[in-house]
C-alpha cells in the first residue's frame, strides 16, 4: 500500500475508535501484509476511502447537474445558429431534397 500519510506533517488531531478483538486482528494482519504499521494502515485506508466518497459524490453531483441542463435543453432547445443553419442546407442539397 502507497502511503497517503506525510511523515512531515504535525499530527494535531486524535481519532479514536471502539472495535473487537477480532476486527483489530484482522486489520491488524492486513497492515502487517502491507507492510505498514497498524496506525498507518488505519489512516491510508480510511484516507483513501474518505476520497473515493467525496470523488462520488462529485460525480453524481455532476451527472445532476449534467441531466438537469440535458433535459432544459430538449424541452427549450436553443436557437440555431446561423452556421447550423448553412450546414443543414447544405447537407439538404447533398442528399437531394
Amino acid at each position: 500500500m502507497t502511503s497517503t500519510v506525510n511523515p512531515d506533517e504535525k499530527k494535531k488531531a486524535r481519532l479514536e475508535a471502539r472495535i473487537s478483538q477480532q476486527q483489530k486482528e484482522l486489520i491488524k494482519s492486513a497492515a502487517e501484509i502491507t507492510g505498514c504499521s497498524l496506525t498507518d494502515f488505519v489512516v491510508n485506508t480510511v484516507i483513501h476511502a474518505a476520497q473515493q466518497t467525496i470523488r462520488e459524490q462529485q460525480m453524481l453531483q455532476l451527472s445532476r447537474k449534467d441531466r438537469l441542463f440535458f433535459v432544459e435543453t430538449i424541452l427549450n432547445p436553443p436557437s440555431p445558429t446561423e452556421k447550423l443553419k448553412t450546414s443543414a442546407q447544405k447537407y439538404r442539397q447533398y442528399k437531394g431534397q
